[in-house]
């Protein structure tokens, strides 16, 4: 499910668009970067997601809250409490000591907390610089102040545009790791880099080109699940009679989806032949696995927990993906080895329903 939701996010200045028709999810606990070159819609993404700005069309999700309709008090207040933010400028005060300059982002969240201020300056690495001033530090240092300002009140999402953008190699390695620990602890990570190698740091990279979404690197698993919908979706237009054209196999957050079908064919699962998608063997016990989760799922949730047929059907998307096949067996013998899902299509049959 996920955590951080846009869906045709748009926002123009005149008669340009920084960004146009965005629709993007991020999962909690994931490590997004985003990148692109200079003017590509990079910042403007994180300043919506990070309330410092509004959309002028769409919407913007994060935790259940539409960002869209807070007042400029509440926005406020959700950005206190949700969000850690680190800018590529460390915009520090220079007459405060480190110390003093991350507390005050205590003072404006509730209360100020000194353990915790130091606390925070130890797990970037500064307890030896506490009462230095901003003007005292090397970049790398003053970079990390910031994080440690970010990180003290303890908010679920750090939003963090260039990092490392004025740090030496040094520098940019120690503020990484504090970033992959960061990771470790289950924040969500929002990054803007237009280094490749800043951004193979991440979870997941997304590319913009004038404010549109033009690339998604996914995840290994990200993968797999994309190419379970890909085979699904060609099973049940096979299922229908009908010739799965590679033009008309479309599943949602795929920026080109010929790509996708080749790289599925370099894995075996598929093979294109005259603009027609044709399921290796490989492919079809692929696909009838995942066919046989979901539709057990749905059948699952209908009569065993009352669910409505169209909330099964939502519900056994997600259920298909994390279902075992041990646990997927159990369930086809709970039920008695059914024959059809609760749309009356058909369920394949398993090792279970042989016995």
């Amino acid at each position: 499910m996920s955590f951080i939701s846009m869906v045709g996010a748009t926002k123009q200045y005149g008669a340009v668009y920084a960004l146009k028709r965005l629709s993007l999810e991020i999962r909690k606990g994931e490590w997004l970067a985003i990148m692109g070159p200079s003017g590509s819609g990079k910042s403007t993404l994180v300043n919506l997601i990070g309330c410092l700005d509004k959309p002028t069309e769409g919407t913007v999700m994060v935790d259940g809250v539409a960002l869209t309709q807070l007042t400029p008090k509440q926005a406020t207040a959700f950005r206190r409490e949700t969000i850690g933010l680190i800018f590529q400028q460390y915009h520090l005060i220079p007459y405060l000591t480190v110390l003093e300059n991350v507390m005050l982002a205590q003072y404006f969240h509730s209360m100020t907390n000194e353990s915790e201020a130091k606390e925070a300056l130890e797990s970037v690495g500064l307890t030896h610089r506490l009462t230095h001033l901003p003007s005292q530090l090397s970049g790398g240092e003053q970079q990390r102040v910031c994080i440690a300002r970010a990180i003290i009140n303890e908010p679920p999402i750090i939003l963090a545009d260039e990092p490392t953008g004025n740090l030496d190699e040094q520098n940019e390695t120690i503020v990484m790791e504090i970033f992959d620990k960061l990771h470790a602890q289950g924040r969500t990570i929002i990054l803007v880099t237009h280094d490749p190698e800043i951004g193979r740091h991440a979870d997941r990279r997304i590319e913009l080109h004038h404010g549109l979404l033009t690339d998604v690197t996914l995840t290994g698993e990200q993968q797999d699940e994309l190419h379970d919908d890909i085979l699904e979706k060609i099973w049940l237009v096979i299922e229908r009679g009908k010739t799965p054209a590679a033009d008309l196999i479309r599943v949602p957050d795929v920026i080109d989806n010929r790509r996708r079908l080749r790289t599925m064919m370099e894995g075996g699962w598929i093979v294109l032949s005259n603009g027609e998608v044709v399921v290796t063997e490989k492919g079809k016990r692929r696909a009838e696995d995942i066919v046989r989760r979901h539709r057990l799922a749905e059948r699952l949730l209908a009569d065993t927990l009352a669910v409505g047929q169209k909330e099964a059907a939502q519900q056994a998307c997600r259920f298909e993906h994390i279902l075992s096949p041990e646990t997927t067996e159990k369930i086809c013998s709970f039920l008695q080895h059914p024959r059809t899902c609760p749309h009356g299509m058909p369920i394949p049959r398993g090792r279970c329903c042989t016995c």
